[in-house]
């Protein structure tokens, strides 16, 4: 092949309890990106349509992304990118992950797939690193392998992928107001306490053992952020009031997508979802707030090939 064209998907990070090693793809919603070998050395960004984002390869994430891929190869050409964005900068569904992933998961279909899906991840996130400051791989990690992912560690970088119970759904909305990731990190406290700490590891394990055991009920109760949520949530509006109301539409939990401003809920069945996003729908509805509402199942591959 000498192009490929590749659908990005969106993500949502951290799921509550999991900040930084939690993450889940999107099915809905997601980035396309056009690929293509050249012969002149290097990589570039040639064309980008949907938003203002840089075309120097080093201030672009899928540019810093694909270079530290291109170390490790030993090709004579280089490579062209394409980027069409449908994810907004800054919306907390992993708009610069999803650049990443397809920058590298493109360049690895047209080398043949040399890299496994694990050592994509480390290369997008060098891409990350340049987007928020952080390495963090809770976006970039569930847009290559799909599904949910767990960052078991990042020194050195152990990514697991989790099952997904086939009825989980996700509503998310995404309130038009920009919260950048540096700024929204920039804000989070060094140290928490013990007993904080305490209920966050039993919810990461519940969380996870609620995907293996497919029992929606313990996935419920372990949506619980009680360190990151209550110092960004200031920072979005009707938090609190979505919160609630996706709750009683049947939502098993909810909390910041990423570092926000969009709000994500998770529910057992695409009735439910359908009904989290009208109860959502009708907070925003009468505010000053532009919106959007994606309702997605798990996306269980992540980065696909699509037709070109």
């Amino acid at each position: 092949m000498k192009a490929v064209k590749v659908f990005c998907p969106g993500t949502i990070a951290n799921v509550s309890c999991g900040f930084d090693v939690l993450g889940l793809c999107l099915d809905s919603v997601g980035d396309e990106m056009i690929v293509r070998k050249s012969d002149v050395p290097g990589i570039r960004i040639t064309k980008i349509e949907g938003a203002d984002l840089p075309l120097e390869t080093k201030k672009n994430v899928a540019g810093v992304a694909a270079l530290a891929m291109l170390k490790e190869i030993t090709f004579e050409g280089g490579f062209d990118i394409e980027i069409y964005k449908k994810i907004k900068a800054g919306s907390g569904i992993g708009s610069s992950a999803a650049s990443a992933a397809g920058a590298v998961y493109g360049i690895n279909a047209l080398l043949g797939n040399p890299f496994t899906n694990a050592k994509l991840v480390e290369f997008a996130m060098q891409g990350e690193a340049l987007a928020s400051g952080a390495p963090h791989a809770d976006n970039v990690a569930p847009a290559l392998m799909g599904g949910c992912t767990l960052v078991r560690s990042y020194t050195p970088l152990d990514v697991i992928a989790l099952p997904t119970p086939s009825e989980l759904y996700a509503t998310v909305v995404h309130p038009q107001i920009e919260v950048k990731t540096a700024d929204s990190r920039a804000i989070l406290k060094h140290n928490v306490t013990l007993k904080k700490a305490i209920q966050q590891w039993g919810n990461v394990g519940g969380f996870v053992s609620g995907l293996f055991l497919n029992d929606y009920d313990l996935i419920s109760r372990s949506l619980e952020d009680v360190i990151v949520e209550p110092i960004r949530s200031v920072l979005i509006p009707y938090f609190k009031t979505v919160k609630v109301a996706t709750k009683n539409a049947g939502a098993l939990g909810s909390g910041i997508s990423g570092s926000g401003p969009s709000i994500f809920a998770l529910s057992k069945g695409a009735d439910t979802a359908h009904k989290v996003a009208d109860a959502i729908h009708d907070i925003y509805k009468n505010s000053e707030i532009k919106f959007d509402i994606h309702i997605s199942k798990v996306n269980p591959k992540g980065c696909k090939v699509l037709p070109l």
